[in-house]
């Protein structure tokens, strides 16, 4: 079931220009649910600032992507600002292709497992099909480290290097890119060591936006440093997911038997807020998205 032409893929392409051009990054936020997805909305809202809102394949698969679409969707067109529902980390053409025609303006079609030339294969697939239908296609070189509900990864081998990914740009036709250049999934186990040489070679490289995934546990400055070398888009899903989760069991033990759900979501949402506004900060992007055409 297509949907036609999806308006909002040309908008997530303005919104990346802008914020290569204005130095600042578009944070994207892993959702769980509709409680945690309210309240990185609402943050958002608040700080007048444009995001990804991220439904993972675990996500996908336990509400269903048509119920995701769904109250994304609502919520976007009820609020009025850059609020960009994107699908990553799928592993699988056929999802890529099932969010395209949900109207997810934004998918991740992830084959960094395979070898580069099933890479480009597979996600040159996804490309084809969301490209006519003005979606944004992004992919990934190298493998990013570390496990959690976006993927994982534990070899030595992981680093992107800048010649894999100009072919995967040019045979792919992708849209946007992260590159492995030494961040995790989940909890970083002392300083993450980031190749910022790597990263401004790659950005010299290529002219399409660059993702930096795993960013829960990056210091700010590190962050920031990423951005000035070319990263548009920041990924964060661990410290939304655990940050949520941990409030939801304090509010448990606090409130004992036979709680109200609202009377323990809600303190959830606010902690989840807390986070989104902290890393709304951290990519300077709070105060961009009244200045964005959406």
């Amino acid at each position: 079931m297509s949907l036609g032409k999806n308006k909002n893929g040309a908008r997530v392409r303005e919104i990346l220009s802008a914020a290569d051009a204005g130095g600042f990054a578009v944070p994207a936020f892993n959702y769980s649910d509709i409680w945690d997805f309210l309240a990185i909305a609402e943050a958002a809202e608040d700080l007048d600032a444009p995001v990804f809102v991220s439904s993972t394949l675990q996500v996908v698969s336990d509400i269903g992507i048509e119920l995701c679409a769904a109250f994304v969707a609502a919520k976007a067109k009820k609020v009025g600002f850059p609020l960009i529902h994107h699908l990553d980390h799928s592993d699988d053409v056929s999802v890529c292709i099932e969010a395209v025609d949900n109207g997810y303006p934004s998918v991740m079609m992830d084959a960094s497992a395979q070898p580069l030339a099933e890479n480009i294969r597979e996600v040159k697939q996804v490309v084809e099909y969301a490209k006519v239908r003005g979606v944004v296609v992004e992919g990934e070189v190298g493998r990013i480290k570390g496990r959690g509900s976006e993927g994982s990864h534990s070899s030595d081998v992981f680093l992107a290097r800048v010649a894999d990914i100009e072919q995967f740009v040019a045979e792919s036709g992708v849209d946007s890119l992260a590159p492995a250049i030494g961040t995790a999934h989940g909890f970083y186990e002392g300083k993450p060591e980031i190749q910022f040489r790597l990263l401004a070679e790659i950005n010299k490289a290529v002219k399409v936006p660059l993702v930096l995934h795993g960013g829960t546990g990056i210091p700010e400055e590190d962050v920031r440093l990423a951005i000035k070398n070319g990263i548009n888009k920041v990924n964060v899903g661990t410290e939304i997911a655990c940050g949520y989760m941990n409030a939801v069991r304090k509010e448990l033990m606090e409130r004992g038997e036979n709680a109200f759900t609202f009377q323990v979501m809600n303190p959830a949402r606010a902690a989840v807020r807390e986070v989104v506004n902290k890393w709304i900060r951290v990519c300077m992007a709070d105060g961009k998205a009244k200045s964005l055409i959406y």
